[in-house]
């Protein structure tokens, strides 16, 4: 039997709450799949750098984050280069900005590689 999961849409709005209560901006850029779209977070690092995120399943079946687009932060030209492929390869997908400049938010997933 497999682990119920979140919804997508219900997920992304949590977020929202999350970042409202921590007084950080968030845009949900694009909307994807409502039920079960892959996730793209791009957190604003500074006015020119931004660390891309893209939700994946762990080897433990569990959800974690990888680092795309990049090895660390990259600057605008390249993520929306990245972004761009993307959603251009994945109609589902939902693509969530973040103002981080502190780098205070926090995933709810480990990173992995």
């Amino acid at each position: 039997m497999s682990e119920a999961r979140l919804r997508t849409d219900l997920w992304v709005q949590a977020q929202v709450r999350i970042c409202d209560l921590a007084v950080l901006p968030i845009v949900v850029r694009r909307r994807g799949d409502p039920d079960a779209g892959a996730v793209l977070l791009r957190l604003w690092r500074d006015r020119d750098l931004s660390l891309l995120l893209k939700r994946t399943t762990t080897t433990g079946g569990s959800f974690g984050w990888m680092v795309v687009g990049g090895r660390a932060e990259v600057d605008d030209p390249t993520a929306e280069a990245y972004i761009a492929r993307e959603v251009g390869r994945d109609d589902d997908l939902w693509v969530v900005e973040i103002e981080d400049p502190r780098a205070q938010y926090q995933t709810d997933g480990p990173l992995v590689s």
